[in-house]
């Protein structure tokens, strides 16, 4: 699964910052998963991707022109895409991402994943949103939303999909069973749904079979007539 993590390119004055971060990349690269990242070599962005790479997970970075031209580029990650600027930047995190989580982090930060929860609550994005809310660092925007709802200006319906976690368990939690249940089939949103297959996009079924990886281990899965449904077997 690719994970999209938005987070500062500083380290922060919060000692549970960096070694939050650090065991965030290490679950992230020793559970089989994707780095997807600003790119940058610097601060809390530097010290995810590294602790990804030395735990032996892919990094992908996804940097503007114009902090490629300033050097902020961390060239040890696998792979780095240049674009022309940040809304095509965001664009592209969002495009690659099969999960999203903030980290805490600044204005650059909380636009991205304001970008982020705006696709879920319109049902754009089927993907988990998750605010890690390390030390509380997220209690005013979840306080926030909650308040939208007693305004009736949103909804816990348009809010499915937004979570927050306090550490890393929750995290693991809320992502392992995407996992297990959500995944994706020719660039569609897939669910298993008692012991089906339900595609929530077109597919294919000239394909005769998929293979998913859940819990490192293989299932097999079989194309059906109807292009939208999959059986176990």
């Amino acid at each position: 699964m690719n994970i999209t993590v938005y987070l500062g390119a500083s380290v922060g004055n919060d000692p549970a910052f960096l070694p939050a971060v650090q065991e965030l990349g290490n679950w992230i690269g020793s559970n089989g998963h994707a780095l997807v990242y600003g790119g940058s070599k610097s601060g809390l962005m530097g010290a995810l991707a590294d602790s990804v790479l030395e735990a032996g997970g892919h990094v992908t970075g996804v940097e503007p022109s114009f902090f490629i031209e300033a050097e902020f580029q961390h060239e040890g990650i696998d792979d780095l895409i240049v674009t022309s600027d940040m809304a095509e930047r965001k664009a592209k995190m969002i495009e690659l991402g099969d999960a999203f989580i903030a980290f805490p982090g600044g204005t650059g930060t909380l636009e991205e994943i304001a970008e982020v929860m705006s696709a879920v609550s319109l049902g754009h994005l089927s993907a988990p949103c998750i605010l890690y809310n390390l030390g509380g660092y997220y209690n005013d925007l979840k306080a926030l939303l909650g308040h939208m709802i007693e305004k009736a200006l949103s909804s816990p319906q348009r809010q499915q999909g937004i979570y927050f976690a306090d550490d890393l368990r929750e995290i693991a939690s809320i992502i392992n069973g995407q996992v297990l249940s959500l995944f994706r089939y020719d660039s569609q949103w897939c669910r298993l749904q008692r012991g089906w297959l339900a595609c929530l996009g077109n597919a294919r079924s000239t394909i005769k079979r998929i293979y998913v990886d859940f819990d490192r281990g293989r299932t097999r899965w079989i194309a059906l007539p109807n292009p939208k449904t999959a059986r176990c077997f």
